[in-house]
């Protein structure tokens, strides 16, 4: 059969997008393309001109009733956060536009405590009797529910003062029509199609431009709020070889900024799409085996984000973790580091704050592969007997990296630091149990044999247990790529059972 993409190439076309630009996100290696961009207004000014509806200083106004409502009722402590979005998205599939959706939407929601009693409810009616009738519902509420001890704000002594909240430049309004990211998506299915006479089909493109703001105050002194933007291309062409019935490959890529400035280039995420989607043609099942196993970076950010769940404050105080009690423990190997900065400019786990209004900080999670720190709320630490990590609504921007990892050490690196064994770039299925630490999950890469590709596989399942994964991790590569809130290169896990054939 004519296999289009070289094998021993393979690993070129992989890697093709695993440069570090300057926002710790990775691109093609196509140059970005330049977009038009409106100018960032400040959200405390009108809202004319920024895309929103309503003003910083309207949402201050309604933050502030709700509060105030709450205290005549009688709440001991309560907090209300004003919000809106807004944005379009786009999508085409085989040189048609299929869909074009703008959304907007609005909320103010309430948190009412009296004692350790909380009642929550929100509206999208801003009017000032649909505000009282939501704080009421929220009082209500908090009257007829049970006692919690730990239930309540944040302490006064943790939350970010005002004057201390820093622009970490997160709002690049993208003032783009229906029809340019129509024409965009376009474009970027267009290059996967024309990239090889094996691109056959695609699902489809897509263009994406979402921003939001909001403002947050509660009665333990915490007033704060900020304006933040996403925008987003992805494609996903489709390969097939000749004959009915024939073999097909689906793959897809994406980029995904702050700034429409900083996205990767249609062209170039449309061709790397569609090799990976080549790359796949002449996939086969291999015998059941242990191996090594190396991870696509896009993937090991999964492993990072196994590890944040199991040590996050829910799963602690619920006993529901394989990492139960490992705070000063060695889980990673010694050679293995995890940092947490939320302050990163244009990252996207960037915030002045956490959910709570709790301040936040740059600090070292894992040191030589000892946890060195959890993720915690207010809630979650007072559960534990702890200190809030200023983590209410999750991580921030964490970067895992190994002592051992060199420049030189790319994708192909990798592969030869893989010898023989799997290398695997998709998985499927949650075949993760967060209380055990079981590890099972349908995957399909490809089958390295002297840190060289051999052949593409599929229709496999690699087993594990996460303890022994995260002890096996042998190597980091320096291809690193950032995955949501997560940075980190491919990474090799020294041994996993592999069910084949």
């Amino acid at each position: 059969m004519e296999v289009p993409l070289r094998r021993h190439g393979a690993a070129s076309i992989i890697a093709a997008d695993m440069t570090t630009p300057r926002s710790r996100a990775a691109a093609p290696a196509a140059a970005p393309t330049t977009r038009s961009v409106s100018p960032a207004p400040a959200v405390s000014g009108s809202a004319p001109g920024n895309g929103f509806s309503y003003s910083r200083g309207v949402f201050e106004e309604l933050v502030d009733r709700a509060l105030a409502h709450a205290r005549k009722l009688g709440a001991t402590d309560a907090g209300a956060e004003a919000s809106e979005g807004c944005g379009l998205s786009v999508s085409v599939r085989k040189g048609e536009l299929e869909t074009v959706e703008r959304n907007r939407d609005k909320s103010l929601g309430v948190t009412v405590y009296i004692g350790h009693r909380r009642g929550n409810a929100s509206t999208s009616d801003f009017s000032t009797r649909a505000i009282e009738q939501t704080v009421q519902a929220a009082y209500d509420i908090a009257r007829f529910t049970a006692e919690d001890p730990v239930a309540g704000l944040p302490d006064e002594a943790d939350v970010a003062a005002p004057g201390t909240h820093r622009d970490l430049d997160l709002f690049h309004p993208w003032s783009i029509t229906s029809e340019d990211a129509a024409r965009i998506a376009l474009e970027c299915e267009e290059a996967a199609l024309r990239t090889h006479k094996r691109i056959t089909n695609s699902e489809g493109a897509s263009v994406s431009a979402q921003q939001s703001h909001f403002f947050s105050a509660h009665t333990r002194g915490f007033r704060g709020g900020y304006a933040s933007s996403r925008h987003s291309l992805s494609v996903a062409p489709i390969a097939s070889m000749p004959g009915r019935n024939a073999e097909m490959q689906r793959d897809a890529w994406y980029t995904s900024m702050r700034s429409a400035e900083a996205l990767s280039s249609p062209a170039a995420v449309g061709r790397y799409a569609a090799e990976r989607a080549l790359s796949r043609l002449g996939s086969r099942k291999i015998p059941t085996t242990e191996c090594p196993v190396l991870f696509e970076s896009p993937l090991a950010a999964g492993l990072l984000g196994a590890f944040t769940q199991a040590v996050s404050g829910g799963a602690l105080y619920r006993k529901s973790t394989f990492l139960l009690d490992s705070m000063g423990q060695r889980v990673f190997p010694e050679h293995i580091h995890i940092d947490e900065d939320p302050f990163i400019a244009r990252g996207k786990g960037s915030s002045p704050f956490d959910e709570e209004g709790v301040r936040v900080s740059p600090r070292k999670v894992v040191d030589a592969g000892e946890v060195q720190g959890y993720f915690l709320s207010s809630y979650s630490a007072r559960k534990l007997g702890m200190q809030t990590t200023g983590n209410a609504g999750g991580s921030h921007n964490l970067v895992l990296t190994s002592r051992l990892t060199r420049p030189e050490d790319d994708l192909d690196a990798m592969l030869k630091k893989l010898g023989t064994g799997l290398f695997v770039i998709e998985l499927m299925g949650q075949g993760v149990n967060y209380v055990t630490g079981d590890y099972s999950r349908g995957a399909s890469g490809f089958w390295v044999e002297n840190g060289e590709i051999a052949f593409p596989v599929h229709e496999i399942t690699i087993a594990s247990n996460m303890k022994d994964m995260l002890q096996g991790i042998e190597a980091v590569g320096a291809d690193a790529y950032n995955y949501g809130a997560k940075t980190v290169g491919s990474i090799l896990v020294n041994r996993m059972k592999v069910a084949g054939s």
